[in-house]
């Protein structure tokens, strides 16, 4: 449980991090301050949703896709933060994506293109 708070903590520190650094130049204080009382969304849930996508779409070939992408998805919810944060259903639409394509590889159905 330890380790699974700190990889959390990782992941919110991650959340803010500024690659190129000049996300905030040339705007002034008053402005930065609205920037922040908007929602974002958050970066970890689109990623799941992506993975949970290709999860579904080749799940059923590779069955250890949909278990990674469920797995990241399931870990990543953790990280949503109701105050900041609007949306959670990335992470809702990533899981059932991935399950879909895990019980697809299971199940042995496959895509049928035609």
């Amino acid at each position: 449980m330890k380790t699974f708070k700190k990889t959390i903590d990782f992941l919110n520190r991650m959340k803010t991090f500024d690659l190129w650094g000049d996300k905030m130049e040339g705007i002034s204080d008053n402005e930065k301050e609205d920037i922040y009382i908007i929602p974002t969304q958050n970066p970890y849930g689109l990623i799941g949703m992506i993975l949970g996508g290709i999860a579904f779409i080749v799940g059923p070939q590779y069955g250890f896709i949909p278990v990674i992408a469920l797995i990241f998805c399931v870990v990543t919810l953790f990280t949503f933060d109701k105050e900041t944060e609007d949306n959670p259903w990335p992470f809702y639409l990533g899981i059932v994506l991935s399950l879909t394509g895990l019980a697809m590889f299971i199940g042995g159905a496959t895509h049928i293109l035609s």
